[in-house]
């Protein structure tokens, strides 16, 4: 079996892969904390031949992982934001301050589709964007819905957002204090990434194709004004292009890729952008 795991500063992802058959096995999450114990908080590592590791918590609980991992499993990798990485050429001033989840994003995001923007609906709202040919731009990065709300301390942050709810309603005006809220952050939300999308596809003169995920990906999604792909998978297909195990990795297959649809004319974007800047 392949262990990876997606640490974050809050939530810690994990999914068991099978590595023969590339399946997943199994899938988990918990709170992010200084000190792991398997059994509880990570799948019985007897299991486990090699482990994958993105992680953007403190550097001590990433040491203190790799150093519990590596007692009981021969192989670990840890990825790490590179100045270039499988075509893609990072965007940052100094490559190594990218957040390694969005790179293992844009990666994935560039393996799959090419030139694209990939958006990390999570704690905050990251947005990437990639030229085709591989140039990493950079990015945006803004409070996730939950950030949001908690920084407005109306006691309302308990209160989540229905991801099932029609975008419709949840952009129209909140009837009650919880329903403002709610909406207000919804719009903001929504509002940058299709600005966001709009104003650099038309400054770099093409139309990419957009990939969400994360935890508010879904909810987020009904917001979107143009054709786009979800993959809650994005970060861990990352590590699988950059540390392929299996045959189906080595083929160029990563799990849970969706289908991505082709991006509306640039024209059509260009438009939108112009009647919205007139408003």
């Amino acid at each position: 079996m392949i262990l990876d795991l997606d640490i974050g500063n809050t939530l810690s992802k994990w999914r068991l892969k099978d590595s023969v058959s590339s399946e997943i096995r199994s899938r988990g999450a918990v709170w992010t904390r200084e000190e792991w114990r398997p059994g509880s908080d990570i799948p019985d590592l007897d299991v486990v031949e090699a482990v994958r590791i993105s992680s953007v918590a403190r550097r001590a609980v990433l040491q203190d992982t790799v150093a519990l991992l590596r007692r009981r499993v021969g192989v670990v990798h840890v990825a790490r934001s590179t100045r270039e990485a499988l075509g893609v050429t990072n965007g940052y001033e100094e490559p190594s301050r990218l957040g390694v989840d969005r790179w293992m994003g844009t990666l994935a995001s560039y393996h799959l589709a090419g030139g694209c923007c990939s958006v990390d609906c999570g704690s905050a709202i990251t947005i990437d964007f990639v030229l085709p040919g591989g140039r990493h731009l950079g990015g945006y990065i803004l409070p996730g819905l939950r950030l949001m709300k908690e920084s407005l301390q109306l006691g309302t942050r308990n209160v989540a957002i229905d991801p099932d709810s029609e975008a419709d309603e949840l952009l129209a005006p909140g009837k009650n204090t919880v329903e403002a809220v709610n909406h207000g952050i919804y719009m903001a939300a929504v509002s940058a990434v299709n600005r966001v999308y709009a104003e650099v596809c038309d400054r770099e003169g093409v139309a990419m194709p957009l990939l969400l995920t994360g935890g508010d990906a879904r909810v987020i999604s009904r917001g979107m004004r143009v054709p786009h792909a979800l993959w809650p998978d994005m970060v861990y297909g990352g590590l699988e292009a950059c540390f392929p195990l299996t045959s189906a990795e080595r083929a160029g297959r990563l799990s849970g890729a969706p289908s991505v649809p082709p991006p509306v004319a640039l024209e059509k974007i260009r438009a939108g952008l112009a009647f919205s800047m007139l408003l």
